[in-house]
């Protein structure tokens, strides 16, 4: 019979299907039962486990409690085997990655909290054993609401808690930003100065609360104001402002006082210097093999000034640069990232060139890291020259040049050698890494000896004795091994699926730390696009990167870190120790291993990558717009949904997300009606010398399909006398024929009509994000 209700008159099943079920499982006298398992993430789905079926009758009660009490005793066993242990040294089977004692997590945490890169009212973790809150200058006061226990033990009252820090810093003035009628074309720009309260921000968007990727987008444009003119809410918005200003005089240098005592009452037990190290250490196990690190040597904490403050609109010791890394031949990929710098943030570009500075706006810079070279190639002294002349060659990079750009976008030449020597932490010690440098999640590529360059080598380099008059190529290896293995050494730049420079991957999963920690800013993959003006994330001073999707880890394809931090002091001696593996995996278990989650803010993916759990099959039954089944939707629109590009534009584009990431497609153009720069007349020569190279590779390929494989002479096809004239027409910066829209394709997808957004930009044609327009 069915299991009944608490009346004993209903059977408790939600459905015909769920009774049938329950009626064969009673019917079954198999030693195996079927069990439904929710799926997390798909609630119309349940998986079929089948679990050992045991039916104890009422003569069988004895035996219950038999097994019951051997689970007991199994369960104390296991757990007390992982308690007592002095040291910490690593279980069998541990991958810790720890080398850092408490003591100096310790010391990590304070100098975060003291100089403002810890504005959150979350909680120091109980493993780092920290027993007084410490004063937080980027908190404002907050009074005490319970007070301490008297007789707590320590055991419990402060060892197995964590510790809140003590706000002492400016009071906030959370702003609700609209467009005032009539200017509600275009959403306002951030008030300068202002910051985003990333906790509030992670109320309406972690994942793992539920939160829904449209919902935070809806949040984030309402709390900005990029809902100008189109809000439909009603009602107060107060639970979604999350920008606000820090109070410039209303600092104090002294924590909210503590509840007054009882005179009369008995002293209350104060533990004198018991600590977490003196009482347990079993929660943090050292890395196997591995001996302690040297006590960690920090330089004096910042001090944390409101923006209002400072003495100019820049803050020196948090420099707004975006940092991006580019190996090989420049394309459209980098070309569009820098285009979406100049479409969205602000750079002032819409003042007159000759404009004084501002005085209360801090112009953020885009720097271009290019390795020209295969990734493990040696270092040429000829290198910054040979950059700056491909670089103006190249049709995709040239406009960049212009010397409208060079106050915000500058191109700079990376060197490995150079750039490892300028950490402190890693300088003396990462050549003992050197043959196996390219790491990634603990799966090493070994460049073989005759392509790493040795001392000589790297002397020469850095002396400029080599020889001027080598080729540019010198740069690659000196000897080709044979095999697949050597071309992945050889590679500058990823030509399609199966030509992958993975090299050039592993190389900027630690090139993005090491920039971070020499220079400050923010790091950003190549195929990012910004989507809006990131004024309040710079004015929020904790490190952060985001989620990796449903899983708890991160994914640096957005980093920002401090210049010479104690976090990326930790991380690089970490890393140094575990093989300077910075993949963002191996980076997550740095960071949970020391308890330092948190000084590393893992924000929800709808800000920088609103699309990965649609692409994963995550909240599908209410997606954001637009809705990616998976990252090739971007280039390829599905043709049910290719109508909402250029009916919705730009703005229809993930609106609220501070950018867009998605996820390689090196080879896929963005626009491949319109495969090359269209910035108008002022950059024609580039767009023709594009134009000419697709004619000629349309040209080649059209040969090598009509020449026999049999014979060694080329047969031009039957249009080659009109790719000629074409040739020689874009000579002249001139179009062969006059181009019509019918010559255009039919439905434009995504990443074409964002790009010719941006250009059209350029060209002088429409206003930016912000209405602004640029000036020549």
């Amino acid at each position: 019979m069915p299991l009944l209700g608490p009346s004993g008159s209903l059977p408790l099943h939600s459905s015909a299907v769920r009774e049938k079920e329950q009626l064969q499982r009673s019917n079954n006298t198999g030693w195996l039962s079927p069990v439904l398992v929710p799926i997390p993430g798909v609630r119309s789905r349940r998986l079929r486990v089948l679990v050992p079926s045991i039916r104890l009758r009422r003569h069988r009660g004895p035996l219950l409690v038999c097994f019951a009490c051997m689970a007991v005793v199994f369960t104390v066993v296991l757990v007390s085997r992982g308690f007592g242990r002095t040291d910490w040294e690593s279980a069998p089977g541990q991958t810790s990655t720890l080398v850092f004692r408490r003591e100096d997590l310790q010391r990590i945490w304070r100098w975060e909290i003291a100089s403002g890169h810890f504005p959150s009212r979350h909680s120091i973790p109980k493993q780092i054993g920290l027993l007084e809150s410490p004063l937080n200058p980027a908190l404002p006061p907050k009074s005490r609401t319970l007070s301490p226990s008297r007789y707590r033990p320590p055991s419990t009252a402060l060892v197995n808690a964590d510790t809140d820090t003590l706000g002492v810093g400016p009071k906030r003035t959370y702003l609700d930003i609209q467009s005032a009628p009539p200017n509600v074309s275009y959403p306002p720009r951030p008030v300068p100065g202002s910051v985003a309260d990333l906790d509030i921000i992670m109320k309406h968007c972690d994942f793992s609360q539920g939160k829904y990727v449209r919902d935070c987008l809806e949040v984030l444009r309402v709390g900005a104001g990029l809902d100008n003119g189109q809000r439909t809410r009603r009602g107060s918005i107060q639970d979604w402002k999350y920008i606000y200003l820090e109070e410039t005089n209303s600092t104090t240098s002294e924590p909210a006082a503590p509840p007054q005592e009882d005179p009369l009452a008995p002293p209350v037990y104060r533990p004198a210097a018991v600590t977490k190290h003196d009482e347990d250490e079993s929660d943090l196990v050292l890395k196997r093999g591995a001996k302690w690190e040297a006590a960690v040597t920090l330089p004096p904490p910042l001090t944390h000034r409101p923006a209002a403050s400072l003495p100019e609109p820049c803050d020196l010791e948090n420099p707004r640069v975006f940092h991006m890394f580019w190996t090989g031949p420049f394309t459209d990929k980098p070309y569009l990232a820098l285009l979406s710098f100049l479409f969205t943030q602000n750079t002032g570009l819409h003042e007159p060139h000759d404009a004084p500075a501002p005085t209360t706006v801090c112009r953020p810079q885009f720097w271009m890291w290019i390795n020209p070279g295969p990734a493990a190639a040696i270092p040429n002294p000829n290198a910054l020259r040979d950059m700056f002349s491909q670089l103006k060659q190249s049709p995709w990079a040239s406009p960049f040049l212009h010397p409208r750009f060079k106050e915000v976008i500058r191109f700079k030449l990376w060197n490995t050698t150079e750039q490892l020597d300028g950490v402190p932490e890693i300088r003396d010690d990462w050549r003992d890494l050197q043959k196996t440098l390219f790491n990634s999640g603990g799966h090493v590529i070994r460049v073989p000896d005759e392509e790493v360059p040795d001392e000589e080598d790297l002397a020469e380099s850095a002396s400029g004795t080599a020889d001027p008059s080598a080729p540019a190529e010198s740069r690659a290896p000196k000897k080709k091994a044979d095999g697949a293995g050597a071309d992945m050494l050889h590679r500058t730049g990823s030509k399609s699926s199966s030509e992958y420079d993975r090299l050039s991957v592993i190389l900027s999963d630690m090139a993005r730390f090491v920039l971070c920690h020499r220079f400050g800013g923010v790091y950003i993959d190549a195929d990012t696009l910004l989507l809006r003006d990131w004024e309040e994330l710079w004015g929020w001073k904790g490190a952060f990167a985001y989620r990796w999707s449903r899983l708890e880890k991160y994914n640096t394809a957005v980093l920002r870190m401090h210049r010479g931090s104690a976090l990326g002091t930790f991380l690089f001696r970490t890393a140094l120790r575990n093989g300077l593996d910075f993949h963002p995996m191996t980076v997550s278990l740095y960071t949970a291993d020391a308890h330092l989650e948190g000084l590393l803010l893992r924000l929800p993916d709808a800000l920088f990558d609103g699309a990965w759990l649609n692409t994963e099959f995550y909240q599908r039954d209410r997606p954001p717009q637009p809705y990616f089944t998976e990252f090739g939707d971007f280039f390829d629109t599905p043709e049910q949904n290719s109508a909402a590009p250029q009916a919705l534009g730009f703005d229809g584009f993930f609106k609220g997300s501070y950018s867009y990431h998605f996820h390689n497609f090196w080879w896929k153009p963005f626009d491949p009606a319109r495969n090359w720069p269209d910035l108008g007349a002022q950059f024609l020569a580039g767009e023709m010398q594009a134009r000419r190279a697709l004619r000629e590779a349309a040209l080649s390929l059209s040969q090598d399909l009509l020449t026999p494989t049999t014979t060694t002479t080329t047969t031009a096809g039957p249009g080659a006398d009109a790719d000629a004239d074409a040739a020689e027409a874009a000579d002249t910066n001139t179009d062969p024929h006059e181009e019509t829209v019918e010559d255009d394709k039919r439905d434009l997808d995504w990443a074409a009509v964002l790009k010719r957004t941006f250009e059209a930009y350029v060209r002088g044609e429409r206003g930016n994000m912000y209405g602004e327009w640029l000036v020549w």
